[in-house]
């Protein structure tokens, strides 16, 4: 066997050698980024809440509801215990352009739950 014929086949058989079956990297990783765990979920729907667990996915959508207790793992996990666990609530006439102007973060409505601010009636002292 020639040089060329050698280099060939030792490449050829790095190339194989570095591969490896179809199976995830890591088996213990965790399945979703964020499992809010033990909440009173409320839909949206008005339906009544429901006690379980709610999987947020890597890309921040909601993933799963999950019944109280599964074994799903997270990066990181929050225990909603006595808490209602709720989707954002949208302020349809919001006077909230002061309080914005003064704090960009929004915390006066975020802390209630406001994910959504609607202006338009009136004026806006921001942009």
């Amino acid at each position: 066997m020639d040089g060329a014929n050698r280099i060939a086949l030792l490449l050829m058989a790095l190339a194989v050698g570095g591969c490896e079956p179809d199976t995830p990297t890591n088996p213990s990783a965790p399945d979703f980024a964020l499992i809010i765990r033990n909440g009173l979920v409320y839909d949206g729907s008005g339906a009544a809440p429901v006690l379980q667990d709610l999987a947020i996915s890597k890309d921040g959508l909601i993933a799963e509801w999950l019944p109280p207790g599964s074994p799903a793992t997270a990066d990181q996990e929050v225990d909603a215990a006595g808490l209602a666990v709720a989707p954002g609530f949208i302020n349809m006439l919001s006077w909230a352009n002061q309080p914005l102007v003064v704090d960009g973060r929004g915390m006066s409505d975020t802390k209630q739950g406001v994910t959504l601010q609607i202006f338009g009636e009136g004026w806006s002292m921001g942009p």
